[in-house]
C-alpha cells in the first residue's frame, strides 16, 4: 500500500478563521457586514482550492513527474531515469519539449507518458532583457500549470540546468500538492549564461542568485561527480547523492553484420560513407568502410578502410570546435608531407545554436584525405555508431569545471577510446594514457591523432592497448547504479510520510 499523503502545513479549518480575520483587521469594524462576507467566501475558495490541490489517492507515491525545459530526446541521462523509474512500477509523466524523437524504449513503455510542452520564445521585439524577463515570466506560469494540471505525484525529478524559471515552479507546485522536488544537478545554469555574457551580467548575477535561493529548497539531490557534491556541500549547504552517469545497455561494440547496415544507411545522405568503385556485378555490396558478400552473406571490414572519428556536441559555447578543425587540418598536413595515416572520416553528431556557425567553417576547409560529417541520428542509431569507432574525441569543457560529458560515459560503454580535452575534474572519468588521452588545445590533439592512429587498421599500438583496458574495468551499468543509489532515495523520502 502507497503510504498516506503528507499532512497539511496549514490544516484547512484554520485557514476559514485566519484569513476572515486578516480581511476583518484590514477593513476595520466600521466596514459594514460585506467586507467579513467577502473575506469568509475569499477564505471559503481558498481552503477548497487548497483541499482539491492537496487531495491525493492512494497511487499517488507511485506515480513520478520527470522534468526537463529542454529537448526530451537530447536528454538521455533523464530518459535513463524514466526507464529505471518505470522498471521499478512508478508511472511516469515525461514533461519537456519534444524538439526529437527519444528512444524508442521510452516511447514503447507503457508507465512512461510523455507531456510534450511548447517552447516559450518571449517577445520578439524590443530589448534583450524584457524579451528575457517576459520569456522567464511566461514558461514559469506554463511549468506551474501543467504541473498542477497532472494528477499529483510523489516526486518530481527534474534536471537542472536549465532550471530558470522551471526550479521555482516545481518547487511551488510540491508545497501546493505535497510532492517531494527533487533535483539531480548536471551543472550549474549561471556558470553556462557566463560563457556568453560574463561572470559579471546582471543576467548570471541574478541566475546565480536563483540557483542559491531556489536549489536548496529541494527535498532531495542529485549530482553527477564528487567534486560537483562537494562544492553543493561547501558553497550551497546541500547534501546530494553522486550518480555518476553509466553506459546503458544498449550501449556496446557493435558486430560488423550491424556495422554494415548502419554503414548502407548513412551512405544513402552521406557521401563520406559511400564506395566509389564498381560493386563487381552486384555480387558485393560496399560501403567504405565494409562490404557484404552477397553469395555468401558475410560481411567483413575492408583493410583499406578509413578510421572512424567520432564526436557528439549540442553545439554550444562549451564545446570549442574550432580545437578539432585545427586538428584535422594539421593531420592533413600529416599526410601530405608523407606520413603513412590512414584517411580519417569524422563524424560530428548533435544539434545546437551553433551547428550552422560550423558547418560553414567545415566547407570552407576543403580537405582531401579527411571527410567531415554533421548528421542527426535517430536515438537508437547513435550507440550503433559509437559502437563502430575507431577513435572518440570530446570536446566538452565544463562552465563550472565540475560536471563530466555522458558522451565520454557512452563512449567507454562501447569500448571506444577517447581524445578529450582538459578540465578541472575530468580525471573522475578519463585515465590518461589508461583509456585514452587527454588534450589541450589543437596541435596537441593533432599529435595524439598521429600517434594512435599510426599503425591503423592493425591491433597492435595504443588504440588497442586503450580498448583492452576499457574491456577490463566494465563497471555498472545504469540500472544497477541507479537502483544503488537512487531508489533507496526515493523509498526513505516516501517512507519518511508514512
Amino acid at each position: 500500500m502507497a503510504p498516506p499523503a503528507p499532512s497539511n502545513p496549514v490544516p484547512i479549518p484554520t485557514l476559514f478563521v485566519l484569513i476572515p480575520l486578516f480581511f476583518w483587521a484590514i477593513c476595520g469594524a466600521s466596514s459594514g457586514v460585506w467586507w467579513p462576507l467577502v473575506s469568509v467566501t475569499v477564505a471559503g475558495l481558498a481552503a477548497a482550492l487548497c483541499w482539491l490541490l492537496r487531495r491525493r489517492d492512494a497511487d499517488a507515491e507511485r506515480r513520478v513527474c520527470v522534468l526537463v525545459l529542454g529537448d526530451i530526446g537530447r536528454s538521455p541521462r533523464m530518459q535513463y531515469h524514466s526507464l529505471s523509474l518505470s522498471k521499478h512500477g512508478y508511472e511516469v509523466t515525461f514533461v519537456g519539449y519534444l524538439d526529437s524523437k527519444p528512444h524508442r524504449d521510452v516511447l514503447r513503455e507503457d508507465r512512461i507518458h510523455v507531456f510534450p510542452i511548447a517552447e516559450v520564445k518571449g517577445l520578439g521585439g524590443g530589448p534583450k532583457i524584457l524579451t528575457y524577463v517576459t520569456k522567464v515570466t511566461i514558461q514559469f506560469a506554463q511549468v506551474l500549470a501543467v504541473l498542477l494540471m497532472l494528477k499529483p505525484h510523489g516526486h518530481i525529478l527534474m534536471q537542472n540546468p536549465p532550471g530558470l524559471p522551471g526550479m521555482a515552479s516545481a518547487w511551488l507546485a510540491c508545497v501546493l500538492r505535497g510532492g517531494r522536488l527533487v533535483i539531480d544537478w548536471h551543472n550549474y545554469g549561471y556558470t553556462i549564461m557566463a560563457l556568453h555574457h560574463g561572470d559579471s551580467h546582471p543576467l548570471v548575477r541574478l541566475a546565480k542568485w536563483y540557483e542559491h535561493v531556489f536549489g536548496p529548497l529541494a527535498s532531495q539531490h542529485l549530482c553527477v561527480t564528487n567534486a560537483m557534491k562537494e562544492d553543493l556541500r561547501r558553497n550551497w549547504g546541500i547534501k546530494a547523492t553522486t550518480l555518476y552517469d553509466r553506459p546503458a545497455a544498449i550501449f556496446g561494440e557493435t558486430p560488423p553484420e550491424t556495422r554494415h547496415e548502419l554503414f548502407v544507411k548513412l551512405s544513402r545522405t552521406l557521401p563520406a560513407f559511400r564506395h566509389s568503385g564498381s560493386d563487381d556485378d552486384n555480387v558485393m555490396e560496399k560501403t567504405v568502410f565494409s562490404e557484404r558478400d552477397m553469395d555468401k552473406n558475410t560481411v567483413t571490414l575492408r583493410p583499406d578502410r578509413p578510421a572512424l572519428l567520432i564526436s557528439s556536441t549540442s553545439w554550444t559555447e562549451d564545446e570549442d570546435f574550432s580545437i578539432l578543425l585545427q586538428a584535422l587540418q594539421e593531420y592533413e598536413e600529416f599526410i601530405l608531407t608523407g606520413e603513412t595515416l590512414p584517411p580519417l572520416i569524422c563524424v560530428i553528431t548533435g544539434k545546437g545554436p551553433q551547428k550552422e556557425h560550423y558547418k560553414k567553417i567545415i566547407d570552407s576547409l576543403h580537405l582531401e584525405h579527411v571527410k567531415i560529417c554533421t548528421p542527426w541520428l535517430a536515438a537508437e542509431d547513435y550507440p550503433v555508431l559509437l559502437g563502430c569507432g575507431d577513435l572518440g574525441v570530446c570536446l566538452h569543457k565544463s562552465s563550472s569545471g565540475l560536471d563530466l560529458p555522458m558522451k565520454v560515459v557512452d563512449m567507454f560503454g562501447c569500448c571506444l577510446p577517447v581524445c578529450a580535452v582538459h578540465f578541472l575534474c575530468l580525471k573522475e572519468l578519463v585515465k590518461h594514457e589508461h583509456n585514452g588521452l587527454i588534450f589541450s588545445d589543437g596541435p596537441q590533439l593533432a599529435r595524439q591523432l598521429k600517434t594512435l592512429l599510426s599503425d591503423f587498421p592493425s591491433n597492435d599500438g595504443k588504440l588497442r592497448a586503450f580498448r583492452k583496458n576499457l574491456h577490463a574495468s566494465r563497471g555498472e551499468r545504469w540500472d544497477d547504479n541507479w537502483d544503488q543509489h537512487v531508489l533507496p532515495l526515493l523509498s526513505s523520502s516516501s517512507s519518511s510520510f508514512s
